[in-house]
């Protein structure tokens, strides 16, 4: 891509936080140097890490506009440094639209979400867990229960510019939505005029099955974000809005210094080259089956398994006793796991994981349950 077709991109694909003028492709000292040519993205390290979002580079446009284009959902995209930083952009994006239409400014949360560590993520975040010791919280938040689109409802003011859920509650009990709850939302939007988010960081990236969770249903949301896996371990994370509000975000109106630097979308865009290549979506789906089963077995076993439930390759073990006991036992046995919550264990493996790798680690927590439970 040569300046003018990255400039070009960059007004069509990015949100108008900056207006660059300046194409940059590598530096040296203090020196940089304007685009002339494309070069490997593993090559990236060696040519330009960071530089000013006064600046634009190939790499960014090419990125947001690969999110835009999968993702279906159209618009723009902004970047950030992690999941806390894209939700955070969310909730300003939302409350600076609301205060051009009505002064609104609350967002309703659902109860067992997880939404990141800062001060408005944390209120977001509906478990009073992760608020406990930092009161007073900011205000401009309400709570509904996840599933219960009558709560949702009742919990809408003429404040409220925003519904924000995850597609699968992770730190919440790995609990997937429903497709009428998912579909309930998206009517109750529609008809107050309101914003529909789903934060993706933990479901995104193809853990799922699909590149994003919500895109197990059949509605849009207006805003998602994402985060964690997207550049496969580099510090990385994006909002995502649609056309109607791609433009809400004005030059100044936000900004995130080291947001979509050029080390960061070479890796996120060689992350989604092997997604595609490698078929991982599809994998992600099948292997994830493959391990439901094997947990279901599980629990047709032991009493003291009571349900096992998620999507793809993010799955929950839910327990009748302390779920910690299990991921130590499953620890001890070579397998490790995580919590989500008191009760449930958490299987988040990797999407490219063998099939006889799968077997082998359901075949050592089958060992390790048997030791635990008799």
């Amino acid at each position: 891509m040569n300046k003018t077709e990255i400039i070009d991109a960059y007004k069509q694909y990015l949100m108008p936080t900056y207006a660059p003028e300046v194409v940059l492709e590598k530096g040296k000292g203090s020196k940089v140097f304007g685009v002339d040519g494309v070069k490997a993205i593993q090559e990236q390290a060696e040519k330009l890490v960071h530089c000013s979002n006064l600046f634009a580079h190939e790499g960014q446009v090419k990125l947001a506009q690969k999110l835009v284009e999968i993702s279906g959902l159209g618009g723009k995209a902004f970047f950030c440094n992690s999941g806390a930083e894209a939700n955070e952009a969310a909730i300003k994006l939302a409350r600076r639209w609301g205060s051009q239409n009505g002064g609104r400014y609350e967002i309703v949360t659902m109860r067992n979400s997880f939404h990141g560590r800062t001060l408005a993520t944390i209120t977001a975040t509906g478990q009073d867990w992760c608020q406990q010791g930092y009161e007073p919280l900011p205000v401009g938040f309400a709570y509904a229960n996840f599933n219960d689109i009558e709560s949702v409802k009742a919990a809408v003011t003429d404040k409220t510019v925003a519904i924000m859920l995850e597609a699968v509650q992770g730190e919440g009990g790995v609990n997937p939505a429903t497709e009428e709850f998912m579909a309930g939302v998206r009517a109750l939007c529609d008809e107050k005029n309101l914003i529909m988010i789903c934060d993706e960081v933990q479901c995104g990236m193809g853990r799922t099955g699909k590149w994003w969770g919500w895109q197990n249903y059949s509605v849009k949301p207006d805003l998602f974000t994402s985060a964690k896996s997207l550049a496969d371990g580099v510090p990385m994370g994006a909002l995502i809005a649609n056309a109607k509000f791609a433009d809400v975000f004005v030059l100044g109106s936000h900004a995130s210094t080291f947001g979509g630097n050029p080390l960061a979308c070479a890796a996120a865009l060689a992350t989604i080259g092997v997604i595609e290549k490698e078929k991982l979506l599809d994998a992600a789906a099948k292997k994830g089956e493959m391990l439901k089963a094997a947990l279901q077995a599980f629990a047709e076993k032991y009493d003291q398994i009571l349900d096992v439930r998620g999507l793809g390759l993010m799955l929950g073990m839910v327990t009748e006793g302390a779920a910690k006991d299990v991921v130590q036992a499953f620890a001890d046995g070579g397998v490790l796991t995580c919590t989500a919550g008191a009760h449930v264990v958490r299987f988040l493996p990797p999407l490219s994981i063998r099939e006889d790798h799968l077997e082998e680690a359901v075949e050592m927590m089958g060992d390790s349950l048997d030791e635990l439970f008799g």
